[in-house]
């Protein structure tokens, strides 16, 4: 980096920048741009144990550019500082009047503040994005062009849930009838109230009638039999203890044992018995359990699921499926009709954009020619076509092209086709004059628009930046003593070696640094007597 520091004020008016080719004017540019949220090339940082600073202050009190804070959430202030700082990592931060921001706040701010327009900006021109900017800026559509990308917007979010609704229903056609016949068959089973493990317990009752009988009824009697049955036996025995508990307590124990296994034992009868009543042989019964247990395993198998309890989710999910199935065309008529009124708006409005800016193409095209007629370019001719189409684009419902020609005889053609590079720089000088006049921009900044003109031309393209000066801050790097002498103020950027370091200096000049300068751009340095006093002449 050839700048370690440096400071500079700039008055009103059209400011010149001059200096020799590789004297750092570009770095001057480069450190505008990155306060307008370019990125970073680390490269540039010399000494990579410090941070790169770059600040500017911007006085914007007459722009009208509260609403663009607002909208960030930011302090306005009038006198608006923009700042970007660059750790020797690399990272980036950015603050707008102190406040942190991200790169993205820090270009729309920035865009609102200052243009710098350099010679490879020529081929804005092509882009019809540009073109738009300038007819609608020319025919005052900018409220209706905001109104206008607002639907726009509205409407091609809703037409894209639109078309998703259309591709879902095409989606949903395809397994409506294989969902539906899902359906029915999990209704149809009857199964999704039932229990499992209790069809399985019936299951192996009605299974196994006669073992379990024949068991239960031995288990009863063994418990219960008058004559050799546990309860009989249990009487026996508690006697004979009762008979000695009188002489130790301990008998008592014992005894009270006892009548508590009688109690339990009479549970269990009666339990044995109750389940005994309860026992049936019924093939029938069973055939229909066994069924309904199989028609339930199938249909967890079916559907990979574990539970009745899953499957009853899975078939309110289907039903889900069926039901928007067989309602998805009212919601695709209810967002039909939003995009069919959203279109109607949309035309309206695009309408009214057509017309305004059909209205001023001639006067525009008339001022154009103008202003290149003042560069020299006499016999040119600029030419604007507007089509209007029935396509809806962001920014209205026409295309545009820009056509010219530089001499007589010719057919117009595009822009690119036609025009040198000289010719080039003219046309958007041409242009950025016109947009200058509706675009309140508080600067903008012409890097070496001149390229490619000499001369008297240079002389004109000088007057109207000058001219463009006394509306706004005009800025223009320049390497034409013609443009130069028409600066309110001039800077010389200049290489100067400082302790074995080559480094960056600016200088604001005075009247007779001015004269020197402007000689040696036409001369060099060992420029002649008649080159100082064409200096004075220019000046004057």
């Amino acid at each position: 980096m050839l700048i370690d520091d440096l400071s500079v004020s700039f008055n009103n008016g059209f400011t010149v920048i001059t200096g020799e080719t590789g004297a750092g004017k570009s770095i001057l540019v480069g450190g505008i741009s990155l306060i307008l949220g370019k990125r970073a090339d680390l490269s540039v940082n010399r000494d990579k144990s410090k941070k790169c600073i770059i600040e500017g202050v911007f006085d914007i009190g007459s722009f009208d550019l509260k609403f663009i804070f607002d909208e960030n959430e930011l302090d306005y202030d009038t006198e608006t500082i923009l700042r970007r700082e660059i750790s020797s990592s690399g990272k980036s931060r950015a603050f707008v009047n102190d406040s942190p921001v991200n790169l993205s706040q820090l270009s729309l701010i920035g865009s609102k503040i200052i243009d710098i327009h350099s010679q490879h900006q020529n081929i804005e021109v092509l882009n019809s994005e540009f073109q738009f900017e300038l007819l609608d800026l020319i025919s005052n559509n900018i409220d209706s062009i905001l109104k206008y990308k607002n639907l726009y917007k509205d409407f091609t979010a809703r037409s894209k849930t639109l078309n998703a609704l259309i591709d879902k229903k095409q989606n949903l056609l395809q397994s409506i009838d294989y969902n539906k016949f899902i359906l029915d068959e999990i209704d149809n089973s009857n199964i999704l109230d039932e229990d499992l493990d209790e069809l399985e317990n019936m299951q192996n009752s009605l299974s196994n009638f006669e073992e379990m009988s024949r068991e239960l009824n031995q288990s009863s009697q063994i418990i219960s039999d008058d004559e050799g049955g546990l309860i009989s036996y249990l009487l026996k025995l508690k006697n004979s203890i009762d008979k000695i508990s009188n002489n130790s307590q301990k008998f008592n124990l014992i005894s009270q044992r006892i009548s508590s296994i009688k109690i339990d034992l009479e549970d269990i009868s009666e339990e044995i018995n109750n389940f005994l009543g309860s026992l049936e042989q019924n093939p029938e019964k069973l055939n229909i359990t066994i069924n309904k247990i199989d028609i339930i395993n199938n249909l967890l198998r079916k559907h990979s699921v574990n539970s009745i309890k899953e499957l009853s989710v899975f078939r309110e999910n289907l039903a889900l499926k069926v039901y928007t199935t067989e309602n998805i065309d009212n919601e695709i008529q209810l967002h039909q009709a939003l995009c069919e009124d959203l279109k109607l708006k949309l035309n309206n409005i695009a309408i009214e954009i057509h017309e305004k800016r059909k209205y001023v193409i001639n006067d525009l095209t008339n001022e154009i020619e103008n202003v290149l007629h003042e560069l020299g370019m006499v016999n040119s001719k600029f030419k604007i076509s507007l089509f209007k189409t029935e396509n809806f684009y962001s920014n209205g419902m026409n295309t545009i092209d820009f056509e010219f020609l530089a001499n007589k005889g010719y057919e117009f053609k595009k822009i690119k086709d036609a025009a040198s590079g000289g010719e080039m720089s003219r046309i958007m000088l041409s242009i950025k004059s016109i947009m200058a006049k509706y675009k309140k921009l508080p600067s903008v900044i012409f890097d070496e628009i001149d390229t490619g003109v000499s001369g008297e031309i240079s002389k004109k393209m000088g007057s109207i930046m000058k001219e463009l000066g006394s509306k706004i801050q005009i800025f223009s790097i320049t390497h034409l003593p013609q443009i130069a002498a028409m600066g309110e103020s001039h800077f010389l950027i200049y290489k100067n070696d400082v302790n074995g370091y080559t480094k960056t200096m600016i200088s604001r000049l005075n009247e007779s640094e001015r004269i020197v300068e402007i000689a040696k751009m036409l001369e060099g340095n060992n420029a002649s007597e008649s080159a100082y006093t064409h200096a004075k002449q220019l000046l004057n």
